[in-house]
This record gives C-alpha cells, structure tokens and sequence, in this order.
C-alpha cells in the first residue's frame, strides 16, 4: 500500500487515504487542475497548488500535527521560548538537520530565509511584514544566536500563537543560503532561479515544473520524519474532470483530486476506485469592485447577497463538493462563524436595488476561471442576477490570468477561491477585513484591497483582535469582524469547499 505524501491539503485537513493503481508500486501519479501555479520560490509562491508543493520541499519552524490541524507544533524548530513581555521568541533546531544539497541547516539560514522575504516584498510577504519586520531592520530582529539557536524580535505588541501560527505559511519556509547564493543574479538572493528550483530541506525533492504540465518530486532521504517510502510523486495537470476520471479507471493515475459530482456518480459501483469527501479550508467568495459605480452602493452589495442560489447550487452540480458558508473564516475551525442567513430573494434585492437608485439593472462582468466549478458557478450567479436585471457577462480565462487582473484591480466582479496561509483567524480577517492603505500604490495589497474596499473602523478592530491574548475575547472580535463584514464587504463568501476525490486500489 501506498504512504501519501506530506500536503498542505493535509495540514487544512483534508486527510486522504492510500491508494494503489497500474502505477508504479513506489510512484504516486496525482491527476490535479494545477494551471495556478506561478512560481515554486516560498518567498513568492501564494496559490493553492505551488502552496502544497512547497509545504512538501521546504520545512518551517513550527507546523500542525497532520492528525488534528488545531494543534501547532514545531517543526523543523525542536523546542521554543517567549520571553514575559511576549516580543522575542528563541527557537533551538533539532539536531543533524540537512538540505537537499547535503548542506546542513543552520540558524544561519533561518535568520537568512525571513529576512530573504522581507527584502523581496513579494506578494506573500506581508505575512511577517505584520510583525514589524522591514527591509531595514529585520537583519536587527532576525538573527542566529549558534548554530542551532536563532532569536526573532517583534517590534508590535501581538499574541505569541499568532506569531507561532505565521511561521507555519509557506513564506516561512527555510531556504538553503548557500545554495540560493549560489544562484543570485542582480541581488535578488537567488529568486528568479528559485521560481523553478529546488533549495528545500523537507520530505521531497522538487525535480521539475513545466507550467500547465506537471510537477515532479522524489523522496528526500535525509528528511528529519525518515524517508519517504514513495519514491516518486507526479502532479499531472489535468483541469478537465472527464479526462481525470478516465485516466483514474484505466490506472494511469492513482488520485483525481477534482472531480465533479456527474463523474463521482459515474464510479458508483467500480470496486476499484475509492471516493471520498473531505473538508477543506477554502472558502469560495465573489469580490466586488468598489471602483465600479455601482457595485460601490452598499445596496447593491446587500441585493447581490440576496441574488444567490447557494443552496440550489449545493444540492445540485456542486453536491458533495462545498457547503453553504457565508463568512470569511472557514468553518470547523475556532472562531468560525457558522449561521448562514442569506438565500435566494429576487423580490428582496429588487427593493434594495430600487432603493440603490438602479431598479433597471445595469450591466457587468464576472472574471471566473475556466475550469470547474468554476464556470457552472458563474453561470448560475449570471442566471439569477439577471432575475433582478443585472446583466452579467461572464469572463473565462485560466486561474492564473484572473488572479493577474485581480491583484491588479482591473476586474468588474471576480469568482474566486481563499485558503488561509495560517490557522488563526487573522490569516483571512487580515485579507478579507482589513486594508490600511487604499491608494493604487499601497505596499500591502489584500484582498480588501484588491476590492478598493476603505474600511479604517474595521482595520482598527482587526488590529485590535491580533493583539489580544485573551483566547476568549478574542474568538468574541473574530466573530464580531465576520459579522460585520458579511454585512458590509464587497466579497461575498458563497461556499466552504469539500475535497472530492478517487483514488484506484487494489
């Protein structure tokens, strides 16, 4: 039987069993829609799919216990303490660590791997920027102590478990510094080479990525759990869930990670193939342009709200696949916010879009991806907005092209996905309710930003609630932002994500 390699899906609790097909017995042949990956450097890497690749070559300082993703542990970090006023956090590596290169892991490269990001300012990197840390005092806060101890400062007054809880996201990840340097060009510590490379210490090597083909890895010998008993792990590109179904029933590959319900239903009865559904912490959301005139009236955001069938989509095409959620944080998770008081109600949105001075409608685009479920989502939220007179024109392209117009702000109305980078609440309150600087230039760019959404109260008690330790007081905050957001927000959340997927056996 076949050992499942280390994923991020794992770490946001999808747990999926062993599965063996006409696959080589050491080989696991994984068929996936991975068109969004950008870059496989941690420092940049900030989509589902490069995530989960990273999580598997690189290691961090702390991690969750993949049997209960609630309970933070360390990882590469053997052992931690915080000092009283809760500001410097002193971690001591476990001993014979090594990377691929054969280098051995060092404080060193702790120190060098943190700063690497915060020099870089890519897009994941306000991740630790939040801690204070900047370009020019980070080498100041982020330094070896010995070779096996390395001491981080922050400069803001923030809870030690969400400090713990940022190491774990793929930007903390440890990157070998000799080898990186090896590969610098114009002092960019070996970015541009690590888009495509390999400079990691965790469970697997990254042997290769070809954009919109495949991602190739093999076990890691030295890996700090033991080595791997799969030898090989490939992650085919395969976006369309008929062409996975079939590779999976003539044993080319042992998992189909996204198949639609008419093809889990096709399988009833095939003995050999397991199907499984399992939760995740993705939460699919529409984002609302607030420098669009009309998505910018707080009633037209409220009528969009009301102008969505997410029950009649989750009993229908996406059945097994999401649940209904309407909040920012995922539920299953501390401080979730489970009550979903929205349906389907033209009568409702046509009075508040009376109301919003657009009884006529008006027209928009929806930028959606072009695989599923994406364009069955869209189609329907086009189908039912139009009941109110909204004209939507549904934009198709592949993942990476919408998240590119996005992040730029150029999109009307965007359909898209959200997995937090951590597990604490801040990760998607940080993103979904939060943005300190609205200007076309700002430095941090989340995804209240990319809405243009001005929201200074909100930032202020987003601010307020990471800086709480009362665990208690704290999960009341969360739970107070999502309420208000889910009021206010230009991003709807429609559905909490199910993993699907078969695995061939034998």
């Amino acid at each position: 039987m076949k050992e499942l390699f280390y994923g991020l899906v794992l770490a946001a609790g999808l747990a999926v069993s062993p599965a063996l097909a006409a696959t080589p017995p050491d080989t696991l042949v994984i068929a996936k829609q991975i068109d969004d990956i950008i870059t496989l450097d941690p420092a940049e890497t900030f989509e589902l799919s490069g995530g989960e690749v990273v999580k598997n070559v690189y290691d961090q300082l702390m991690g969750y216990e993949l049997e209960d993703v609630k309970k933070l542990v360390p990882a590469a970090a053997e052992s931690f303490t915080v000092s009283d006023d809760g500001k410097t956090l002193t971690f001591k590596l476990r001993e014979g660590l090594t990377f691929h290169s054969g280098n051995k892991l060092t404080a060193e490269d702790v120190a060098f791997s943190l700063a690497r990001v915060i020099k870089l300012n890519l897009t994941p990197a306000f991740i630790l920027t939040q801690l204070g840390w900047t370009p020019e005092n980070v080498d100041q806060l982020v330094k070896p102590i010995d070779e096996r101890t390395v001491s981080l400062t922050i400069t803001e007054n923030l809870a030690p478990t969400f400090v713990l809880n940022c190491l774990t996201a793929g930007v903390g990840s440890i990157v070998d510094k000799k080898t990186a340097m090896e590969h610098e060009k114009n002092g960019d510590f070996g970015h541009e080479w690590l888009k495509t490379h390999d400079a990691g210490s965790g469970p697997y090597i990254l042997k290769s990525w070809k954009a919109n083909e495949a991602v190739a890895m093999e076990a890691f010998p030295g890996d700090r759990h033991g080595a791997p008993k799969l030898k090989r792990v490939i992650i085919r590109h395969v976006p369309e869930a008929a062409a996975q179904r079939l590779l999976l029933e003539k044993g080319d590959i042992d998992i189909a990670r996204n198949l639609s319900p008419d093809q889990i239903k096709g399988l009833e009865g095939n003995k050999d193939v397991v199907v499984e559904f399992d939760p995740k912490a993705t939460v699919y959301y529409m984002g609302l342009n607030q420098k669009n005139a009309h998505l910018a009236k707080p009633e037209v955001r409220q009528a969009i709200r009301w102008l969505i069938d997410y029950q009649g989509m989750a009993d229908s095409f996406l059945k097994g696949e999401m649940k209904v959620h309407q909040a920012f944080w995922p539920s299953g998770f501390d401080s979730a916010l489970d009550e979903t008081p929205f349906h389907l109600d033209v009568a409702k949105a046509k009075e508040l879009l009376t109301k919003a001075g657009e009884a006529d409608g008006f027209d928009i685009e929806i930028d959606a991806g072009n695989s599923s479920p994406f364009p069955d989502i869209a189609q329907s939220i086009q189908s039912t907005l139009g009941q109110a007179g909204i004209r939507a024109k549904i934009v198709s392209g592949e993942a990476k092209q919408v998240i590119t117009k996005y992040r730029a702000r150029n999109h009307q109305i965007v359909l898209l996905y959200w997995a937090p980078d951590y597990l604490d609440p801040h990760s998607n309150a940080d993103s979904f309710a939060r943005n300190p600087d609205n200007s076309d230039t700002a430095k941090s760019k989340p995804l209240a930003w990319r809405n243009a959404w001005e929201i200074p109260d909100l930032t202020k008690e987003a601010d307020a609630a990471v800086r709480e330790r009362d665990p208690d007081k704290r999960r009341q905050m969360y739970l107070d932002i999502q309420t208000k957001s889910r009021r206010m927000a230009p991003s709807s959340a429609c559905s909490s994500r199910r993993s699907p997927w078969a695995a061939g056996q034998t």
